[in-house]
């Protein structure tokens, strides 16, 4: 396998985490978000990927978009040890935690959108990181009371194993302290992170220890 990542992309930093649980050996090709106009707008990376976007997985010949559908994938050709429980009702609530971090919370803060308020609208650095700030909350604010709800022993966002949804979260809570967003109304969201990070999986898939990071 081979994984197209950035080593701050929130999403293919879930993807990273995914295929640490699952003990699946990848090659990483870092692709600059950034640097010369964006490594991810050249021909060769349109080609995989037409929208110009991280990740991209290339596995048996094809390659794969969207950190979700990429991690469904892992989670259908290498079921263990499993992201989603079996039970359908299970699964659905371990998706709905999923995609309100993955598509409510972080495509209003991703690095395009960020770029685009600061040119061609012209925010400055402050407006740009309230803007930041204030979806955050907005997010964190119902996701807290749904891991209160959810927790079974505040390591984990449902239940007591890790999930789909502690995938989403890491890197998002990530992101939130690299914007210097205040977490101390969000209690169960910091000692589940807490615990996550800790874990070797995901540390190895944190973005100081990536081959590409500056």
């Amino acid at each position: 396998m081979k994984l197209h990542t950035y080593y701050r992309s929130s999403a293919a930093y879930r993807v990273r985490i995914a295929l640490n649980l699952k003990g699946l050996a990848y090659e990483s090709l870092p692709r600059h978000l950034s640097r010369g106009g964006g490594e991810q707008r050249r021909p060769e990376f349109l080609a995989l990927n037409p929208q110009g976007l991280v990740p991209v997985l290339e596995d048996d010949g094809s390659a794969l978009t969207q950190s979700l559908a990429i991690i469904e994938y892992l989670e259908e050709t290498h079921p263990e040890p499993p992201l989603l429980p079996r039970a359908p009702l299970a699964r659905a609530r371990v998706r709905a935690l999923a995609l309100a971090i993955a598509c409510d919370i972080h495509p209003l803060n991703n690095l395009r959108v960020l770029n685009y308020l600061r040119a061609p609208l012209g925010f400055d650095a402050a407006a740009v990181d309230s803007w930041y700030r204030h979806w955050i909350a907005c997010g964190f604010v119902a996701l807290e009371k749904q891991a209160a709800c959810a927790t079974g022993d505040r390591r984990h966002l449902i239940g007591d194993v890790v999930s789909l949804a502690d995938v989403c979260l890491v890197p998002q809570m990530y992101n939130a302290r690299r914007f210097g967003c205040d977490l101390e109304p969000y209690p169960t969201l910091r000692a589940i992170s807490a615990h996550l990070e800790g874990l070797p999986v995901f540390a190895r898939a944190a973005p100081e220890v990536q081959a590409d990071a500056v």
